[in-house]
């Protein structure tokens, strides 16, 4: 059988690597798999394993940075709590296109939403001596768990794809009435499975975190983009769904990175309910020295992170929230191109013999976004990556993202511009002619 990439030239750099189940390898592993495959083999891949952006970033925030720069702000240290342009512009876009009045003090930038996650997951982990475990909202963005590796800290999951509607409720109580739960954490649209929760599930999720007093941890790196609704209009309905309608306990996380394609320079906001913020624990006092939370995120966590965040990467997002906000600039319409490029992939793929795995939201055929699942009937996920690797097509088991479905891989979009969406349906075309 014929391969567009020698097996033997595959095999001998997966050894390499050292991961005898591809399954479990991270993200950045299979990036740096693929790397080396492509400079021993010389041959191009479609690389779909990593979620990077793939449209030019917009003007009105490489302008602002230059000329914060221009100004002089490199040789300044940024407060650590963030610029006011952007606090103010951060609470804007808030209110704008989810409809929820969060302070600008309580806007807080961090070093793209991993840090604000990292920090995030730290406080919450120390809020109460009896809750010391975390529950994901699964499948979830892998590298989150990592963290809770790296920090220590306990945490719990499941898959959402069967509990989806009214019966989340029960299945979130099953681990919220022991106890020990702090916060519950989830993204939405969902990576890896561009899931979308309702309202209704919302309102669950709200209602039980008050009832059981645990904070959510809400990741909107992909904010806006569920292309079904048309959510670009400032200050207009319909718009962003979010927890935070149904409970004063929330940490919403917005990232620069996808919906502004500014992944390269670091920049989110951690957006934190006011009565969080100014909500005392004094079980940070024995950790942290202090018991407000936005104190001791802001002064105490984030300080020893990073000390801030860069100062004119913060002057860029400002500047992009603000030209949203005055409807100057339609990002939405911008990340729209991710969506076309997952229809025709997913027909791609379709027409392969692969299934999608992830298939359906609620009664809805999935969204076509950013990211979206496949299988191959007969293979467990670790086999298809690394037979898709042989075909010079790159993607990531779901196991590593909690899901229960083994026999599944992610596919990002971001990467298939027009000349590689061509090498994706030769390559998918010599699979199905192997694959008889």
């Amino acid at each position: 059988m014929k391969t567009p990439i020698d097996v033997k030239l595959v095999d001998a750099q997966i050894e390499k690597l050292g991961v005898k189940d591809l399954s479990k390898a991270t993200i950045r592993e299979i990036v740096t798999l693929v790397n080396w495959i492509h400079e021993e083999s010389g041959k191009e891949f479609v690389r779909m394993e990593i979620g990077e952006p793939g449209l030019t970033p917009p003007s009105v925030g490489i302008e602002a940075e230059i000329n914060a720069l221009k100004s002089g702000v490199a040789s300044k240290y940024p407060m650590i709590s963030g610029v006011p342009e952007l606090k103010n512009e951060a609470s804007r876009f808030i209110k704008n296109f989810i409809n929820i009045d969060i302070s600008p003090n309580s806007c807080i930038p961090t070093v793209g939403s991993m840090q604000g996650g990292y920090a995030t997951f730290l406080i919450c982990a120390n809020l109460d001596a009896k809750k010391d475990t975390a529950l994901f909202i699964d499948p979830g963005f892998p590298v989150q768990k990592q963290q809770y590796r790296v920090m220590g800290h306990k945490f719990e999951s499941f898959d959402v794809f069967e509990y989806r509607g009214k019966k989340l409720r029960e299945k979130l109580e099953s681990y919220l009435s022991k106890g020990n739960i702090n916060s519950i954490i989830y993204s939405n649209p969902n990576n890896p499975s561009w899931i979308c929760l309702t309202e209704e599930e919302l309102q669950i999720i709200g209602e039980l975190a008050t009832k059981y007093d645990v904070i959510v941890i809400e990741d909107l790196a992909y904010i806006a983009m569920d292309f079904r609704r048309d959510l670009h209009q400032p200050g207009k309905p319909p718009y962003q769904v979010s927890v935070a309608n149904y409970t004063d306990n929330y940490v919403l996380l917005i990232s620069g990175s996808k919906a502004f394609s500014y992944a390269g320079q670091r920049i989110a906001v951690a957006a934190i309910s006011d009565k969080i913020f100014n909500r005392k624990y004094p079980n940070l006092l024995q950790r942290f020295g202090t018991e407000g939370f936005g104190y001791t995120f802001v002064s105490r966590i984030i300080y020893a992170l990073s000390s801030g965040v860069s100062h004119s990467a913060q002057y860029a997002l400002a500047a992009m929230f603000k030209a949203a906000n005055d409807g100057k600039f339609d990002f939405v319409k911008e990340v729209k191109e991710y969506g076309v490029r997952a229809k025709k992939m997913k027909e791609m793929f379709l027409d392969a013999g692969f299934k999608i795995v992830y298939d359906k939201d609620l009664d809805e055929d999935i969204a076509d976004g950013f990211y979206f699942t496949i299988s191959y009937p007969g293979m467990e996920g670790g086999e298809l990556v690394k037979e898709l690797l042989y075909y010079g097509i790159s993607a990531i088991s779901l196991l590593t993202s909690g899901s229960t479905r083994s026999e599944g891989l992610r596919a990002c979009v971001s990467q298939i511009v027009p000349e590689k969406m061509k090498l994706l349906e030769e390559r998918l075309k010599v699979w199905k002619e192997n694959h008889k």
